[in-house]
């Protein structure tokens, strides 16, 4: 099967993380691009190489979806290592792993050390729990493949803990510009839920609370689901089972023709098909269809299992941003859950790094009349936080006027080259949460960066590269930057240096006493 471009990229980048000596190397792909192609892919690289693959997951769904999109791509079968199966003595040098079979001391011990040469971990989120590690650790010295949608964990611990790079990463914003996923429309329903009194269990919303506190609402969200949904293909999530069941029995008394599947039904299969089939217009799921199922003519999804953890309310949305003949776009409801005590994953989080700029989404979806495209609303939120930070950088600015500071202050430098990368920087790894080294902090200085406001040795790195980067291209320093903004220049992060240098060079022929005659600063374009 020919990869797209982005896949084949993935591929090669996995290469050569080994290559180069990384062990355990992580691939990023959103829901819907095809990371089991990827994996695949590289699983027939690996046998071909002469070792055995090991596909670990922790649901029995996604090792036969595994084994069975291998077989499919490259024609390769797979043993099965899970309950009473084992795959010792098998030919196949394919094995599809159940975690929980897996982990336990009695099975691992009749493996060698070296049995595996490569272990791909499906769901690598899941990666930094014991189980996984046990196995990992069992086999030392086997090249380690993590693929997930979505890296980060509802509890919060690093998967720095147990991968040591990040080989590809593929952005939902690039998946849907390029023309592989579909676009997403969010819709801001002025209904206010108010949970303020759930509590939390494992890092997330008590779902036993939440399916209490979502009750007395049923019946008007069934009307605002009557109201956007009417001619779509839904997936509703819920907390539980019985409330997935009551809220099934409300919209089909609202004129909808609703199902519903569990982990308990024992027609799951037949209805998923059926809903696939057309025969329902709505699927209501108390959280089964989160992983290892996919409808690509879905095109709503309505989240009533609220969540603090972004990759699970990423794994409920992507269940709709596959492509599908004659499908125009996935419409995302978002209610207005009531709480004082935690955040919640809303659709910004889908697309923003940025936390100013996300929650700046999050309002303007919340006043806006009717669906919105996130790619859109998103710029607008970063143009408007860009605003608001010139505004506050400004009047910082004027305070500051009769203080010749020496150095550039960051957040200025940012914002004068207009880089929201490093305004908004997050550390991705353990290893770029630590301080910035001295040599950091020395070259910064050096170059004209006040170092006292940078807090990490990522964040620091970014930057020295970014000034490296200016430097190549010559464009503006930091201190011409300085220079320059103190006569009341503005954006002279565009400037080039030579351009700097010319007027830094008119302004001090005059005695340093003002711009030249006929320049005004605030209208000056080079």
């Amino acid at each position: 099967m020919e990869l797209r471009p982005y896949q084949e990229k993935a591929r090669q980048n996995i290469h050569s993380q080994w290559n180069s000596g990384v062990q355990r190397t992580l691939l990023v792909l959103p829901t819907g691009t095809g990371k089991t192609i990827v994996f695949a892919a590289v699983t027939e690289d690996e046998v071909r190489a002469g070792n055995r693959v090991l596909i670990l997951a922790h649901r029995g769904e996604l090792l036969d979806q595994a084994a069975d999109k291998i077989h499919r791509t490259t024609g390769l079968c797979s043993a099965v290592e899970k309950a009473e199966q084992s795959c010792l003595g098998s030919w196949y040098r394919v094995v599809v792993g159940s975690v929980q079979s897996l982990q336990r001391a009695q099975r691992l011990e009749q493996f060698s050390h070296d049995y595996f040469g490569t272990i791909v971990i499906d769901e690598a989120h899941h990666a930094v729990t014991d189980g996984y590690r046990r196995i990992l650790d069992w086999f030392p010295a086997a090249h380690v493949l993590g693929v997930t949608a979505t890296p980060d964990r509802g509890d919060l611990r690093n998967l720095g803990e147990v991968f040591d790079s990040l080989a590809y990463e593929y952005k939902l914003t690039d998946a849907i510009r390029e023309g592989f996923l579909c676009r997403i429309m969010a819709q801001t329903i002025p209904l206010q839920l108010n949970i303020s009194t759930v509590g939390m269990s494992g890092g997330d919303y008590a779902v036993g609370e939440l399916g209490g506190a979502l009750d007395p609402y049923l019946d008007q969200i069934a009307d605002e689901i009557a109201r956007y949904c009417k001619d779509r293909k839904t997936v509703v999530f819920l907390p539980l089972i019985k409330t997935s069941q009551k809220f099934r029995d409300i919209l089909n008394a609202h004129g909808f023709c609703a199902a519903e599947v569990n982990g308990q039904s024992d027609d799951r299969a037949e209805v998923l098909a059926d809903f696939d089939a057309g025969k329902y217009n709505v699927l209501c799921n108390s959280m089964l269809l989160t992983e290892g199922w996919d409808c690509p003519s879905v095109d709503c999804v309505v989240v009533l299992r609220p969540t603090k953890v972004r990759s699970l309310y990423s794994q409920m949305v992507g269940r709709g941003t596959r492509l599908s003949p004659g499908k125009k776009d996935l419409l995302l409801l978002d209610f207005l859950w009531l709480t004082d005590r935690h955040e919640l994953c809303r659709p910004a989080d889908l697309i923003c790094e940025d936390h100013a700029v996300a929650q700046q989404m999050t309002d303007n979806l919340a006043a806006a009349a009717c669906p919105e495209d996130i790619e859109d609303a998103a710029a607008q939120a970063s143009a408007d936080v860009v605003a608001q930070r010139e505004e506050a950088l400004a009047k910082q600015l004027a305070e500051q006027r009769r203080k010749r500071a020496r150095l550039v202050d960051p957040l200025q430098y940012e914002m004068s080259i207009q880089a929201e990368d490093l305004t908004g920087y997050v550390p991705a790894f353990g290893w770029e949460s630590q301080p910035p080294s001295d040599t950091q902090l020395a070259s910064l200085e050096k170059q004209g960066i006040q170092p006292d406001c940078i807090d990490s040795a990522g964040k620091a790195g970014l930057l020295l590269e970014r000034l490296e980067k200016r430097r190549r291209e010559g464009l503006t320093t930091p201190k011409q930057i300085r220079c320059l903004e103190r006569y009341g220049f503005t954006h002279v992060g565009t400037w080039s240096f030579d351009t700097a240098r010319s007027m830094i060079d008119r302004i001090a022929a005059a005695g340093w006493r003002g711009v030249p005659k006929g320049v005004d600063p605030k209208t000056y374009t080079p």
